[in-house]
């Protein structure tokens, strides 16, 4: 693969606070990148630093091989999609969609071709003459990506452009904006919150906590080996469960639970050891028959329909477990579960790495 973007000790200080902290990172051309962590964690600031908002304090930038570290923000050829759309109210769609090109030299009239091909790509052609106030938001959002695309830039930088719309349109809005860049053959990056967007969308998942890159990967390789506890945590719906456990020898664990039950995992571990055991409540099965399994009592349940939510209470703490259909199991009965050894993480309880 030919790297598009690359990033190399990236730092970014404002003042004392330290926002970017030796950023590593490769994007390869034509490559979907999803940037993706908590507020605060440093995600936007790496996206407008690659757009030249943000100047960084230290490392090396390119894009496209040159060298981008100081070059203002015309200068990169780099299209940016906001959340807030950022439409000019007073312009048609149309005009909002030619007003890069116009601002390039290019005549009136091959701008107007070129608007005409970008609204039948992105779905905006019966809404040429309509103004920003006339459309729907994922009529805005479909705007602002083709004016992004008109100007067939060297990447795309996508900032949280859905976190205005609601549940189904942002569904839908995701579908679209994927399928848009793989016409393209794009190169994008994507800022978002959201792990499921992260997950769904991208090749490639960058997992950001603190202005650091906790771990970066295929996104079913951050869910089956996550690095730590954090991205454990962070990546799967609903969130891992996290138990304390203690190393019984050989390939086995005792949990920290009411009867201490004991599992096997896939992997040796000393006698005594202290540790921290990840499992995945998609991961959890309710026993049936003789299976073998440890017993919790059901403090809450909830159900979809297609799937139930299951709620198990321990002391100040509970397990979540998600089972297919519907389980009929009420609040206050007790529910024996079975773990598949393949399927447990293991973590160190001081550091927060992966065992």
């Amino acid at each position: 693969m030919i790297p598009q973007i690359e990033l190399t000790g990236v730092n970014k200080h404002y003042g004392a606070y330290h926002a970017l902290k030796n950023i590593n990172l490769t994007i390869d051309k034509g490559s979907f990148v999803a940037l993706v962590g908590p507020s605060g964690c440093g995600k936007s600031t790496l996206l407008r630093s690659l757009a030249g908002l943000e100047k960084i304090s230290e490392g090396r930038m390119t894009i496209a091989g040159e060298d981008m570290r100081d070059a203002p923000p015309r200068k990169r050829d780099i299209a940016m999609v906001f959340q807030s759309y950022a439409l000019y109210p007073h312009m048609t769609v149309e005009e909002n969609l030619m007003y890069p090109l116009r601002m390039r030299g290019t005549d009136k009239a091959a701008a107007k071709i070129k608007a005409a091909d970008v609204a039948a790509i992105t779905g905006l052609s019966g809404l040429l003459e309509r103004y920003p106030r006339q459309l729907s938001g994922g009529q805005r959002q479909r705007v602002a990506m083709g004016r992004a695309v008109i100007r067939n830039p060297k990447a795309f930088l996508f900032d949280e452009p859905l976190s205005n719309l609601d549940a189904a349109l942002r569904v839908s809005m995701r579908k679209e904006i994927r399928s848009l860049h793989d016409r393209l053959g794009a190169t994008s990056v994507y800022v978002t919150h959201d792990q499921i967007e992260a997950m769904t969308m991208a090749d490639h998942v960058v997992v950001m906590k603190d202005g650091v890159i906790e771990q970066q990967g295929a996104p079913l390789e951050l869910y089956d080996r996550p690095a730590n506890r954090f991205v454990a945590g962070f990546i799967g719906s609903p969130a891992m469960n996290f138990v304390a456990a203690t190393g019984a020898g050989g390939g086995r664990v005792v949990l920290d639970l009411p009867g201490a039950p004991e599992i096997s995992v896939s992997q040796s571990v000393e006698t005594s050891r202290k540790l921290l055991v990840g499992l995945r409540p998609e991961h959890l099965k309710v026993a049936h028959g003789e299976e073998a399994g440890f017993t919790l009592p059901v403090s809450l349940i909830e159900s979809t329909g297609s799937l139930t939510y299951i709620v198990l209470g321990f002391g100040q703490s509970e397990i979540t477990v998600v089972e297919q259909g519907r389980e009929r199991v009420q609040p206050g009965d007790n529910l024996r579960l079975t773990i598949e050894p393949g399927l447990v993480h293991l973590f160190d309880p001081e550091t927060g790495r992966r065992v």
